[in-house]
């Protein structure tokens, strides 16, 4: 969750985009128990276990909505998992 505030810039201030040598096409998106959940219901994920295999596994399937910057979609995910609302 830190690189994804300190790679990626965003308007709201949120992600701050101060370090320039890593793109956020590099990043993987951010997992736990919420994200995984939704993810998995999504079917985005073969499971709803918060490991690092499926956050690549999530990483690589968003990549395929935006190849520049997957972990964009990490903050929808999470909260669709905190409301439980999927």
């Amino acid at each position: 969750m830190y690189l994804r505030w300190m790679v990626r810039k965003d308007k709201s201030g949120v992600d701050f985009g101060i370090w320039k040598k890593i793109k956020p096409s590099q990043l993987i998106c951010p997992l736990d128990v919420h994200v995984a959940r939704v993810a998995e219901r999504l079917g985005l994920i073969n499971n709803d276990k918060a490991n690092f295999a499926n956050a690549i596994q999530l990483t690589e399937r968003l990549r395929e909505f935006n190849p520049e910057d997957p972990a964009k979609y990490d903050f929808a995910l999470f909260g669709l998992g905190i409301e439980d609302r999927l």
